[in-house]
């Protein structure tokens, strides 16, 4: 089978073409290539569809073979991939996902996408998660819970650390509190149009970026009067712009790695 790998600032994913129809065990194909000894290696992978009331439609399965609604980062590598194959020959694209369909505006220069602009939709905020305190094993964290097309809780700490997201992430993750499990992600507050994200994405683990957690940790700190609407977010590997104006916009790159065959 066919595949194209890329990334959204170091979120990687690996990307199949299912426009035929053919029915495939997708989420066993996920567990196998995204494994990064004994496969390709990826967070996810992407699987392009057609649709009947979108453009084209996305279908996303995480590393541990899950289903995922919404990924900000796929989604800006997806859009990239259907236009540069041809797919859709579009500026302004419709993409149907789990989340429902999502609105998508890229840069073209010399027919090549050089940035890539998702109206990421509305967050669905629950009133007693706002700002709650967060109990978990030796540490008690402010924290805020919504649905960004995923679940996600934001939580704030003074300096983030990779061994706090990797000890706390997976617990929270899957707390009984959390119905659908949550996508975890740690804010450090640098000014009120800066902030440092770090990311534990539910069924993906450790990731280097995660767009559904930027966009819910811009909002969070909005509305919680730690920063601006217009706000930079910086991650592992580079920064996200995100603009919060009752939807969410999200800008940012996405880059080809390799493609090749893989057997299955």
């Amino acid at each position: 089978m066919n595949f194209v790998k890329m990334h959204g600032l170091g979120n990687d994913f690996i990307i199949f073409e299912a426009l035929d129809k053919v029915n495939y065990d997708w989420n066993e194909i996920a567990k196998k290539v995204c494994d990064r000894h004994i496969g390709i290696g990826a967070d996810g992978i992407l699987i392009v569809e057609n649709s009947d009331i979108a453009d084209v439609k996305m279908v996303i399965i995480n590393s541990d073979g899950s289903y995922a609604e919404m990924c900000g980062n796929g989604l800006r590598c997806f859009s990239k991939y259907v236009y540069e194959r041809g797919i859709v020959k579009k500026e302004i694209l419709n993409i149907e996902t789990g989340a429902g369909v999502l609105e998508v505006v890229l840069k073209i220069e010399n027919g090549i996408v050089k940035g890539v602009r998702v109206n990421m939709g509305k967050p669905i905020l629950e009133e007693d998660k706002n700002f709650y305190k967060l109990n978990v094993l030796d540490r008690t964290f402010n924290a805020t819970t919504m649905i960004m097309g995923v679940p996600h809780t934001v939580i704030y700490v003074d300096e983030i650390k990779d061994e706090d997201v990797i000890k706390y992430g997976p617990i929270i993750e899957k707390m009984e509190m959390f119905k659908r499990g949550t996508n975890v992600n740690f804010v450090k507050i640098i000014d009120d149009k800066h902030i440092q994200v770090r990311t534990w994405e539910r069924g993906a683990g450790y990731t280097l970026a995660c767009g559904t957690g930027t966009c819910a940790s811009v909002v969070a700190s909005y509305i919680n009067n730690f920063t601006d609407k217009n706000v930079i977010a910086h991650l592992k590997l580079g920064d996200l712009r995100i603009n919060y104006e009752d939807y969410v916009y999200m800008e940012g790159p996405a880059e080809f790695i390799c493609e090749g065959r893989i057997l299955l």
